[in-house]
C-alpha cells in the first residue's frame, strides 16, 4: 500500500491528523523526485565543503555536478580515512572533511583494528535524524489505529562514551540522540508516549535502567500498546531480565518501595513519585511469572500489545522464532534503516512479515550510490574503477553494496551493507537488507569477521601447544537459544598421545577466555558492560568429525576440489552432525578485559 496522497484510499481512511498528512506528503514528494533531490543533495554537500582539505586534495575546484564528482573523488573504506579522523580526534579543528565543525564522533559497531570506528558528525545531523524519526509514526498510523490511546513500552539504553585526545565525545549514535535536547525536551505527541521516564533511559547503570523501565512497564501494563527495543536481542534480554527479577519487582509493587539496588538519585526521585502500593498488580505479576510456561508472556502481561517494534532483519532474523514464542506471534515491525554513518530510510509497510521487510531510501538524507555486488568478481583495481550506480538507476532483483556521501564529510564511503532491490515507491528504490559484508558471527551489535575469528583460534591454539595439542579444524555459530546469546566454536584437536590427559576443563576454558580477549571491543563491551553476549563456548568434537562434514557436503553436490571448511554454520543437519560428535563443552570462566577508553 502506498502512502501520502494515495493514503486517502487506504482501508483505514485518511491520515489520522494534519501533522501526519504533512509527513506523508513529504515522503511522497521526496520519493517522487528522487533523482532531482539527489542531485540537489550532492550539490549542497560539495558547495558547502568545497574548501575542505579533502575535496581540494582531489582538485574538484568547487565543481558541484555529478560528472566531476564521479571522475575525481575515489570510493573509500574507513581505513583510507583513518589519518584524517585521527587528526580530528587529536584536536585539529581545521576544515579537513567538513566545513562545519565536527561536533562529536559516533562510534560504529563495525570495527577497525579491534576498536569501534569513529564517524565524524556535525550538529545539524541531529535534525536530519530527527526528521526521519518524525516520519515513522505517521506511516505506522496508516496500519495500526488508536496508537494515541496508550503508550509504548520501549527498552532504551545509553551506552558508555569516551573522549578523544582532542576533547570530542565519542559515543554510539543512539546514546547521542537520547542525550540530546531533541529527545530529552521533545514536545508531547500522543502517538509517541513511552512508559519509561527519561531518567530511566538516561541512567548509565544498565541494571538500574532495565529494572526501572521494566517496573514502569508493569505499573502501566494495560496502557501498553506496543513493546519494543532497538534490536530483537535487546527485547529478549528484557524478557530474560523479567524471568530473573520478577519476585523483587512484585515486592516493590506490593510495598510501594523501590529496590535498594536503584541508587541513582534522579531515578530514585522519579520512581518515588510513580510507585504506589498495588497488591492486585503484585499478585498478578507473581501468578503469571511463577508459571513454568512463559509462552506468550508478552501478551499475557501486556494484553493490549498490537505489535513488537524491533529490528529483525539481517543478523537479528535468528531471533524471530523466540520472539514469536514469547509474544504469541505478534507482528514484528521493522520501521527504519540506519547506521552510525547516516540514517538511510524507512519501511513504508511496517506490518509486513519480517522476511518481506523492504526499506525505502529517503533521497534527502545523503547522496547514495551503489556498487554492484558480485561476490565472485575479480578484486577491483585502481586501473578499472567500478561503475557506481545512482539511486534512481538501480535494478530490481540485483544486489549492491551501499556507498554514501554525507553532509558531515564522508565522500563515496563504503558502508559495508549488501542490499537487494525489491521494487520502487514512486521513483525511490526499496531495498531488502541482505547482510553485512564479511560478517561471520553476530549476537547483538557485535560483528566478527573470518580474520578475527581465525586470529582468536590461533591464540587459543598457541595456548594448547603448551599441552601438546593444536586445533586441527574449527567452525562456529551464534547460539541464540540462550539469553543472552553466545558464540559457539567447534574444535577438532590434534593431541599427542602422551598429552591427552592434561587437557582438562581448566585448559579449555582458558582457551575460551583467550579467544574472547582476541575479539574486538564491541564484542568485549557486549560481554562486560552491556551484558548482551554470554560466555564463549568451545565444543570439542571427536577426531574425524570434519572429514564427515566434508563427506556430507560432497554428498549434497559440493566439489571435492573446491570444498572449504565453512567457518560459520547455520544449516540444521550440519549442526546436528557436529553436536552428535561433541565429547565435551567448555565456557569462558571470566569476563574479558574491556574499558570505554580506546586502545592507543
Amino acid at each position: 500500500m502506498a502512502v501520502g496522497d494515495s493514503a486517502l484510499s487506504s482501508p483505514m481512511g485518511p491520515p489520522v491528523c494534519e501533522k501526519d498528512s504533512k509527513a506523508l506528503r513529504f515522503i511522497e514528494e521526496m520519493t517522487r523526485n528522487a533523482d532531482s533531490v539527489q542531485e540537489t543533495v550532492l550539490a549542497e554537500i560539495l558547495s558547502r565543503n568545497a574548501k575542505t582539505e579533502y575535496l581540494r586534495r582531489f582538485k574538484l575546484n568547487g565543481a558541484t555536478d555529478r560528472a566531476a564528482f564521479k571522475s575525481k573523488i575515489p570510493m573509500i573504506k574507513y581505513e583510507d580515512l583513518q589519518p584524517e579522523i585521527q587528526r580530528i580526534a587529536n584536536g585539529d579543528r581545521s576544515p579537513i572533511l567538513s566545513a562545519h565543525p565536527i561536533s562529536e564522533f559516533l562510534t560504529s559497531s563495525g570495527t577497525s583494528a579491534g576498536e569501534r570506528k569513529l564517524m565524524p558528525t556535525i550538529k545539524e545531523e541531529l535534525s536530519r535524524r530527527q526528521l526521519l524519526y518524525s516520519l515513522l509514526m505517521p506511516v505506522m498510523n496508516l496500519y495500526v489505529p488508536g496508537l494515541d490511546k496508550g503508550k509504548g513500552l520501549y527498552f532504551l539504553f545509553i551506552k558508555s562514551e569516551t573522549k578523544t585526545p582532542g576533547g570530542l565525545v565519542a559515543r554510539p549514535v543512539l546514546t547521542s540522540y537520547y542525550k540530546s535536547d531533541h529527545f530529552k525536551t521533545r514536545p508531547y505527541d500522543p502517538y509517541n508516549v513511552y512508559t519509561s521516564p527519561n531518567e530511566a533511559i538516561l541512567c548509565p547503570d544498565s541494571f538500574q535502567s532495565m529494572y526501572t523501565q521494566m517496573l514502569c512497564g508493569l505499573l502501566e501494563r494495560k496502557q501498553v500498546l506496543r513493546v519494543g527495543a532497538v534490536f530483537a536481542s535487546g527485547l529478549l534480554r528484557a524478557i530474560r531480565f523479567l524471568q530473573l527479577n520478577w519476585a523483587q519487582l512484585a515486592h516493590d509493587i506490593r510495598s510501594g518501595t523501590l529496590n535498594p539496588k536503584v541508587t541513582d538519585p534522579s531515578l530514585k526521585n522519579c520512581m518515588t513519585r510513580i510507585l504506589k502500593p498495588d497488591t492486585v498488580l503484585a499478585d498478578f505479576v507473581v501468578s503469571e511469572c511463577s508459571k513454568d510456561n512463559w509462552e506468550g508472556i508478552i501478551t499475557r502481561i501486556w494484553p493490549n500489545t498490537k505489535y513488537l517494534d524491533v529490528i529483525v532483519t539481517g543478523a537479528m532474523a535468528q531471533y524471530i522464532p523466540t520472539l514469536d514464542y514469547y509474544s504469541g506471534g505478534l507482528p514484528q515491525a521493522c520501521t527504519m534503516y540506519a547506521s552510525s554513518e547516516c540514517y538511510f530510510g524507512l519501511n513504508l509497510n511496517p506490518m509486513c512479515k519480517p522476511a518481506e521487510v523492504s526499506y525505502t531510501i529517503m533521497p534527502n538524507m545523503a547522496y547514495f550510490e551503489f556498487l554492484p555486488h558480485e561476490p565472485n568478481s575479480a578484486v577491483l583495481t585502481q586501473n578499472s574503477p567500478p561503475q557506481l550506480v545512482d539511486l534512481a538507476d538501480v535494478e530490481i532483483g540485483k544486489e549492491y553494496e551501499l556507498v554514501i556521501t554525507t553532509y558531515a564529510g564522508l565522500y563515496r564511503y563504503r558502508v559495508g551493507d549488501v542490499l537487494r532491490v525489491t521494487g520502487f515507491h514512486n521513483s525511490a528504490p526499496q531495498f531488502q537488507f541482505v547482510r553485512r559484508k564479511n560478517v561471520l558471527l553476530s549476537i547483538d551489535s557485535d560483528k566478527t569477521d573470518e580474520a578475527e575469528l581465525q586470529n582468536a583460534v590461533s591464540n587459543a591454539s598457541r595456548l594448547l601447544s603448551e599441552f601438546g595439542a593444536s586445533v586441527a579444524e574449527y567452525t562456529s555459530y551464534a547460539d541464540t537459544t540462550t539469553i543472552p546469546g553466545h558464540y559457539v566454536v567447534y574444535f577438532e584437536l590434534l593431541v599427542k598421545e602422551d598429552s591427552a590427559d592434561s587437557l582438562g576443563d581448566s585448559v579449555l576454558s582458558r582457551c575460551c577466555l583467550a579467544m574472547e580477549e582476541s575479539l574486538n571491543s564491541v564484542y568485549r563491551q557486549g560481554r562486560v558492560s552491556d551484558n548482551s553476549i554470554g560466555p564463549l563456548e568451545i565444543r570439542l568434537v571427536k577426531s574425524g568429525t570434519f572429514e564427515e562434514l566434508m563427506d556430507y557436503a560432497i554428498s549434497r553436490g559440493a566439489s571435492i576440489n573446491q570444498y572449504k571448511v565453512p567457518r560459520c554454520v547455520s544449516f540444521t543437519p550440519i549442526m546436528e552432525l557436529l553436536d552428535s560428535r561433541v565429547v565435551s563443552a567448555h565456557f569462558s570462566p571470566s569476563l574479558p578485559h574491556w574499558t570505554p577508553e580506546r586502545r592507543r
